[in-house]
């Protein structure tokens, strides 16, 4: 679920991360007061600073933040060095990069505390990465542009392709941004492996435009976001997330009685983000403490306004916005791990060639 606090960012709070520095250790016990665990993430990782205090104090572990980036970028650094790790534990790996990182090693053993009350649909096998957070890839449209041309928003992947939404979609593209990824898997899942490029072709012809990564695409293309509003974008249909629309009415001022954005939730692929206990790090011991720490529900729940993102942890709680204004899908696309990790490359090399040249 990358590129959150950015967005929330441009939209014009902010989220806060904190990293409390300290210097490398060899595990050490917790309570000195003085060792470190490094937490290696994405760029949207995201904690309240009393939620992480509360978790430094009961452990004895300051926490230091390395921030690398989208989620590929950060995974595919995180390879390159796992030898010589920069951190203890990544977190940010998902259900479309996961097989990567496993197939490479990224992984020690380790079953976090509380991995008995993760919900049944996000737990995996094996022991290497530890299910957090969940969320829903989806097709995002501006309400204000719909309404003024009396033209109703797509629900579908089917609607996408209809000349009554010609130019009108923007989304990522799938070699360099996790939201790309996702809805070419999601296109893929519901269309097959052997319907997929037929509807590319399709959406290509319908106009698609395609941009590197979610910033530009929602806060630059994107008409009803508030960075393309301020930017004067021209296209009402943008690939997101379904927690963004809640996250532009928590963060405007004023706040508006009705979110400014919709989804559309025949257009949905689930995504889910591990974190796990990095080959080789300096400090085992405080890794695994801190993977403990992002099952506790005080975490969990935290979550949602940092991340935008939905626990996966049973009885945890969203905030009363994300249920009225961003509530996941239905019934979304989903595709098993083994499968990503068989066909993705090939895909992405097959998508490349087709809507780029």
């Amino acid at each position: 679920m990358n590129n959150k606090k950015l967005f929330a960012a441009v939209v014009g709070l902010g989220l806060v991360t904190l990293s409390a520095c300290g210097s490398s250790d060899d595990g050490g016990s917790p309570g000195s007061g003085s060792k470190t665990v490094t937490l290696v993430s994405h760029d949207s990782w995201a904690v309240s600073k009393g939620v992480l205090a509360d978790f430094e104090k009961k452990s004895g572990y300051k926490v230091k933040v390395l921030e690398d980036g989208d989620a590929g970028q950060a995974v595919n650094k995180a390879i390159l060095t796992k030898d010589n790790p920069q951190g203890d534990v990544f977190f940010g790996v998902d259900n479309t990069l996961l097989s990567r990182a496993l197939d490479n090693g990224l992984f020690q053993s380790y079953e976090a505390k509380g991995a008995d009350t993760i919900q049944a649909g996000y737990r995996v096998d094996g022991d290497k990465v530890t299910p957090i957070d969940t969320g829903d890839i989806c097709v995002n449209y501006d309400k204000a542009y719909f309404t003024e041309h009396k033209l109703a928003p797509p629900t579908s992947y089917d609607d996408l392709i209809k000349p009554a939404y010609k130019n009108l979609l923007v989304t990522e593209n799938a070699s360099t941004a996790s939201p790309g990824l996702g809805f070419l898997l999601g296109s893929a899942a519901k269309y097959g492996d052997d319907g997929w490029e037929g509807y590319w072709k399709k959406l290509k012809a319908n106009g698609v435009k395609v941009v590197d990564g979610w910033e530009q695409a929602y806060n630059e293309e994107f008409s009803g976001s508030a960075g393309g509003k301020k930017a004067k974008a021209d296209r009402p249909l943008v690939v997101s997330y379904a927690s963004s629309p809640p996250a532009e009415v928590i963060y405007a001022d004023p706040k508006p009685t009705t979110a400014p954005t919709g989804v559309a939730d025949g257009t949905c692929f689930r995504q889910i983000e591990y974190a796990g206990l990095l080959s080789n790090a300096k400090n085992t011991k405080g890794g695994k403490a801190f993977l403990d720490f992002l099952l506790t529900k005080e975490f969990q729940q935290d979550m949602p306004l940092n991340m935008f993102v939905y626990p996966v942890v049973q009885g945890a709680q969203v905030p009363a916005e994300f249920t009225k204004y961003g509530p996941q899908a239905k019934d979304p696309e989903t595709m098993d791990p083994a499968k990503i990790a068989e066909h993705r490359d090939d895909w992405v090399k097959s998508w490349t060639s087709l809507v780029l040249r």
